[in-house]
């Protein structure tokens, strides 16, 4: 049996998960299942699985307790405590946002496997995260089903046979439209993903690339190529997950519908392959046509932001996210619209820098420092937007 660890049970990806572990209770055993402040919906998850341990990381958050054989914590050194047990195989970080960092780097310490969802946490912390794995001896299996596809079309191959590796978008619900048409965009548009069903963050970074910037950055870490060697094109259809191109021209991509419980299982049993019925089988006349577009930078400026805060390297990575996440938190807020968040994030890169990284302090350091920034930047845009309309 695979012990496994849910950190953000109650989310999008978290939900996943158990949906497949729910499926295989003979090759997986729940052990502790993490949640921030859902304790309803936390309490019902515990009820089905039966977990030793539940947490909530927000301390003041109502445990409800009372089911036999879990023990309920609270805080964020009871979540540490969890990531670090030995009696777990396997760490599911599905943590929204920078915050996954520190639970990322005491999983890969303790010589755990860790099916990482939560990009933040390499990207902001990257170097680190691969030092750790290294020290520590865990592993990580990327949950993203972009890096589930280079994974999966590396096997077997060495990294100096890999040329170039292309990720793809499905270019979310705004593909098409010129930067003059998303002055006019809100939330509840933005949040209608045409492909994937996700959480609001990634579904509003899918909408503006930022989550693409996010990904090649990850990709940069997770496989060690230069920013050079890692592409992004648009792909409507979200059928193809990732191309890699090796030394030889020979392309080998990865190919499934939509559905993340498919990267989500490869992550859990990696390296074998479980049947799952429940999985849709491809059918490539219904996935057709399969069409490809480049990225249009001018209305979508947060992907370039991003991959040059990676080519910068040090702090940067850290400011473009904490100034992300400040940025699409105002926007869902209706204080800033849909192209004032890259004004935001720039302005946070440009006043943060790209420091050295030595640890994690410096990491939340620069963290700090960009959201401070992105506020203060926020706060403006919000002003100046009310004495417009006075």
């Amino acid at each position: 049996m695979i012990r496994v660890a849910v950190l953000g049970s109650t989310g999008s990806i978290g939900r996943s998960a158990l949906e497949v572990i729910g499926r295989h209770l003979d090759r997986f055993e729940v052990v502790a299942l993490v949640a921030n402040r859902s304790s309803e919906d936390l309490a019902v998850q515990v009820r089905s699985f039966k977990p030793a341990k539940a947490v909530l990381c927000d301390d003041t958050a109502d445990s409800p307790g009372g089911t036999a054989g879990t023990v309920w914590g609270s805080g964020w050194q009871a979540l540490l405590d969890v990531v670090a047990d030995p009696e777990v195989d396997v760490v599911v970080n599905a943590l929204v946002g920078a915050a996954g960092l520190e639970p990322t780097l005491c999983a890969l310490e303790a010589g755990h496997r860790l099916a990482l969802a939560n990009k933040e946490s390499l990207v902001a912390g990257g170097q680190l995260v691969v030092e750790a794995a290294r020290e520590g001896g865990g592993e990580i299996v990327p949950i993203d089903s972009e890096h589930s596809a280079i994974l999966q079309c590396c096997e077997g191959h060495s990294s100096a046979e890999v040329h170039r590796v292309v990720l793809t978008a499905s270019g979310g619900p705004f593909r098409g439209r010129t930067l003059d048409d998303l002055w006019h965009v809100g939330p509840e548009e933005a949040l209608r993903h045409p492909t994937w069903d996700m959480g609001a963050k990634i579904t509003i970074d899918s909408a503006t690339l930022a989550n693409k910037a996010l990904e090649v950055i990850e990709a940069h870490h997770l496989y060690g190529l230069g920013y050079d060697a890692i592409d992004a094109v648009i792909h409507p259809q979200s059928v193809i997950h990732s191309f890699v191109e090796f030394v030889d021209g020979s392309v080998l991509a990865q190919l499934g519908f939509p559905n993340m419980e498919l990267p989500i299982l490869y992550a859990l049993s990696y390296p074998d392959r479980i049947n799952d019925a429940a999985l849709r089988t491809y059918d490539p006349v219904a996935a057709s046509p399969l069409t490809f577009e480049e990225i249009d930078h001018g209305a979508f400026p947060l992907f370039g932001l991003g991959v040059e805060a990676g080519r910068r390297g040090g702090c940067a990575p850290a400011a473009y996210n904490a100034g992300n996440e400040i940025a699409v938190q105002a926007f869902l807020e209706g204080r800033v619209r849909f192209p004032e968040m890259a004004d935001v994030v720039n302005k946070s890169l440009e006043e943060v820098g790209s420091d050295v990284v030595r640890d994690v302090k410096d990491v939340f350091a620069a963290d700090h420092a960009a959201r401070d920034v992105a506020l203060e930047v926020v706060r403006r845009l919000s002003e100046a937007r009310a004495g417009a309309t006075s």
